[in-house]
């Protein structure tokens, strides 16, 4: 299982719009085939960064996941829905691997 953790600069003087973004993808992620963590706003210290956290089985399945997401009504809706206020300025993602406890 392999955790993708996404880290967005955002604009901080649209963080409304990006929890709309955040509220929509609790729809369409777990339907699309990951197991959503959450979406994260800033709250203290920097107003820039939020995050989103899911897992996936694997990249492979990532990569099918990435597919039945551009294809979802709601995944297309927000990407363009992001695409178009560009409250989002940059975009990272990181797979981390959990080790077992």
């Amino acid at each position: 299982m392999l955790s993708c953790i996404i880290r967005y600069h955002i604009d901080p003087t649209r963080k409304d719009a990006f929890e709309e973004y955040a509220r929509n993808w609790v729809v369409a992620i777990p339907r699309c085939g990951a197991q959503l963590t959450g979406y994260y706003l800033p709250h203290e210290g920097s107003t820039t960064l939020a995050y989103g956290i899911y897992d996936i089985e694997s990249l492979a399945a990532y990569e099918a996941y990435k597919a039945r997401l551009a294809e979802d009504p709601v995944g297309r809706a927000n990407f363009e829905f992001a695409k178009a206020e560009r409250f989002i300025t940059r975009e990272d993602r990181t797979f981390l691997k959990k080790i077992a406890r």
